[in-house]
């Protein structure tokens, strides 16, 4: 199971600007939609806050409370609304939502703000949002770093772990996601375990749709092959991917001249212990 890091939520407010000055905040953001018969609703806010929730610890961060509510599947990538208990918002509704969080969190004397998605269909409008912030000058000159836990994970790993993969935007409710539950939470996951050999393409949007062929109860890939070992190795992968990115900058325009002094202090007491 992933470490407890300390929550923003749990502070109280005298202490809140003492606690994260010049330190690190992580946001996951998920969704609550339909995951097949054999996920819960909630996968994508788990597997969200649980990647938060151990980068926050391995860089001795705050992670601020999930966002449960996310942008709706299209037909085509999860049988969108035609599965019942998708809960969710319009895109610009969910811009507007993720800029005025992120502007009352940009108020805060954090140094690095990081931002983890579990919901695919998140991922422009977060983008979004971000950008709308940082055009109007809210973040300064700290560090914002934002992606979804699948852009983490390396092709050489998919080809040793996984072999034939349809891609992320098949992904849903497949065998990734499936392993990183029974890892996660097994309590959540039910026995069934359904397969669909046809993977949709990306990037095709289709009216009318036929569920019977684009996913096989919601499922649209395989979930043979899935195994809490599989999930571990997999969420392992992506908070070492993460945390090596974080570190060493990638991109970042001061990353050498502002280095995570936290980290290094700790790598020095480390080498001359």
């Amino acid at each position: 199971m992933t470490r407890v890091a300390p929550s923003l939520a749990d502070l109280t407010s005298s202490q809140v600007r003492d606690r994260l000055r010049g330190r690190t905040l992580v946001w996951p953001i998920g969704a609550t939609e339909q995951h097949g018969p054999h996920l819960p609703l909630s996968v994508d806010s788990v597997l969200a806050e649980e990647f938060a929730a151990e980068i926050a610890a391995e860089l001795d961060g705050f992670t601020v409370p999930v966002q449960s509510i996310g942008a709706r599947s299209l037909p085509q990538s999860g049988g969108g609304l035609s599965f019942p208990g998708t809960v969710y918002v319009g895109g610009e509704t969910l811009i507007r939502f993720l800029a005025e969080t992120l502007r009352s969190l940009a108020g805060l004397p954090f140094a690095r703000l990081i931002v983890v998605n579990g919901h695919y269909e998140n991922e422009p409008f977060i983008f979004e949002a971000l950008d709308q912030i940082r055009q109007q000058g809210d973040f300064g000159h700290r560090e914002v770093i934002a992606f979804s836990w699948w852009s983490m994970v390396q092709d050489s790993w998919l080809a040793a772990e996984v072999g034939d993969f349809p891609g992320w935007h098949a992904e849903h409710a497949g065998l990734t996601e499936t392993s990183l539950m029974l890892h996660l939470r097994p309590d959540l996951v039910t026995d069934t375990r359904l397969d669909h050999d046809r993977p949709p393409r990306s990037g095709v949007y289709l009216h009318p749709i036929d569920l019977a062929q684009t996913t096989n109860h919601g499922i649209l890939s395989s979930t043979s092959g899935s195994s809490a070992d599989l999930g571990e190795k997999l969420f392992r992968h992506v908070i070492a991917e993460s945390v090596a990115m974080v570190r060493e900058g990638e991109g970042l325009l001061f990353a050498r001249t502002r280095p995570d002094r936290r980290w290094r202090a700790k790598v020095s007491e480390g080498r001359q212990s």
